[in-house]
């Protein structure tokens, strides 16, 4: 009999959705996700439960459950007013110690444990206790290794098929992590829970527009763009492991079941079943590595790590009308002579400033360069100079609506990240990513959309639309764009 994995699911590692699910909507819809996640499961008919955890953190390798029939009672050391757990679980044994001995054949640093009151974590509990209720299945779980990089982390998802191949079972891997994870630091009662900052929703959104189009490679490759951007949980390696360990493709049918607020976390239950298709737009940044040789600072933070690449050469001087600053990236009050690596190790901070776009109303550039990658500020259809909102302004100094023209104000947007990709070296074409915001979503959508793409539907960009209550000048519409540049 042939293995392997035949499916995956995302689950989050906090205990509302099973301890109090009545609180708070939210935490109910979780737990019906949960239950068409368990649906999921059973009619994919596995063997075994492969998790991985990011409640389990570890330090020296990686851990392996292998405690046939683990029973204890469990108090979460965050949320423990919400009462104990009581647990017990059946634990795949032979595929723990299997899995163990694929991951040391890669050269990986890994031990099974096995002994009563071993403490497993939250996460792996609530996960096994909702999808897998009556214990159909055998299980077991694995330890987030707070140092490892994206290779140590993508061949532990490896030794976990080559496991599951080896012994002929059926598998589903269980990702339980969140997506944003920056929780509330004050209590915050049930009722008013809520997503920390918008910032954390709007990504949240863009990996779930991800997901629900089975893109689980391109959500494993945006992990570290998301992570800083919204603090994923525990640089999102729960998604890689995951993509590894049944395939690093975009060739998935995904359904999001839920997405929730927990505790400010950004929550949610997500099925992803292999399905033939031909992947789309997938490129792989990193290499494919079978066999793990060490840290290779893929991760490396502002703090000295050694870049891993040669600096990329900045752009070509613009004209006299921008300002460009190019340095290496500073931390405050640092001497301007203090040089260190940019956060991705790819060269010297370009920083774009322009006269023929419209001026930012905050302290921050027209546009920043890291590497081949334009990140642009966010951009409305105010003109250079004169601040005219072309098609009108949606109210009036006192707060009163007025009536005015999305398409001409669209319009007014694009001319601004033009200029702006102009002055950095770069044209429309080279943009590989837009998020858009509306304050009026039902009103504008079909005018912004037909004036989207009179503009930049034939480069085909990526895209998110949000709805936004308000924009920090009374205009309708505004976008993010990311862009590819290369000095060849």
């Amino acid at each position: 009999m042939s293995g392997g994995f035949v499916g995956g699911v995302i689950v989050p590692t906090l205990p509302h959705p099973l301890l109090t699910p009545d609180a708070n909507p939210g935490y109910g819809r979780l737990r019906d996700a949960y239950a068409r996640a368990r649906q999921f499961i059973d009619d994919l008919r596995p063997d075994v439960l492969v998790l991985y955890s990011t409640r389990w953190p570890s330090v020296i390798g990686h851990q392996i459950q292998a405690d046939p029939e683990p029973v204890w009672t469990h108090v979460d050391e965050e949320f423990h007013h919400l009462g104990s757990i009581p647990y017990t679980l059946r634990i795949d044994a032979e595929y723990a110690h299997a899995y163990d001995a694929a991951a040391k054949a890669r050269g990986l640093h890994t031990r099974t444990v096995a002994y009563r009151g071993f403490p497993i974590d939250t996460g792996s509990i609530v996960a096994l206790k909702l999808l897998d209720p009556d214990r159909k299945y055998g299980a077991t779980t694995t330890s987030c290794n707070m140092y490892a990089d994206r290779a140590e982390t993508l061949i532990l998802g490896k030794s976990a098929a080559d496991a599951v191949e080896a012994q002929g079972k059926r598998a589903v891997a269980v990702a339980v992590t969140q997506l944003s994870n920056r929780l509330h630091t004050k209590p915050v009662p049930a009722a008013e829970d809520r997503i920390s900052s918008l910032k954390d929703d709007e990504w949240n959104h863009k990996l779930l527009e991800f997901f629900a189009e089975g893109r689980l490679e391109d959500v494993s490759q945006l992990a570290r763009t998301f992570t800083s951007q919204a603090n994923g949980d525990s640089k999102m390696k729960a998604i890689w492991w995951l993509a590894a360990a049944i395939g690093q493709t975009n060739d998935y049918r995904g359904e999001v079941l839920a997405y929730e607020p927990v505790q400010g976390a950004g929550c949610s239950v997500i099925t992803l079943l292999p399905a033939a298709r031909p992947a789309a737009g997938l490129e792989f940044d990193e290499d494919d590595v079978d066999v793990y040789r060490g840290e290779r600072n893929v991760l490396a933070t502002e703090t000295g790590d050694t870049p891993s690449s040669s600096p990329a050469p900045t752009p070509a001087a613009p004209k006299a009308a921008t300002s460009v600053a190019t340095r290496p990236q500073q931390a405050p009050q640092t001497p301007a002579s203090a040089t260190r690596p940019t956060t991705n190790n790819q060269g010297p901070t370009t920083l774009v400033d322009t006269a023929t776009a419209a001026a930012p109303v905050g302290p921050y550039p027209h546009a920043r360069r890291e590497g081949d990658l334009l990140f642009l500020s966010g951009m409305g259809p105010r003109r250079p100079g004169t601040d005219e909102i072309p098609g009108g302004a949606i109210r009036d100094a006192e707060g009163n609506p007025l009536d005015y023209d999305v398409a001409a104000q669209t319009h007014g947007v694009f001319d601004n990240i033009e200029a702006v990709l102009k002055a950095s070296g770069a044209r429309i074409e080279d943009v590989v990513d837009c998020t858009c915001f509306l304050v009026d979503m039902d009103r504008d959508f079909q005018a912004f959309n037909a004036a989207y793409k009179e503009r930049i539907g034939h480069v085909r960009p990526t895209r998110t639309t949000l709805a936004v209550r308000a924009l920090p000048t009374p205009i309708a519409v505004e976008l993010k764009v990311v862009a590819r540049i290369s000095d060849g």
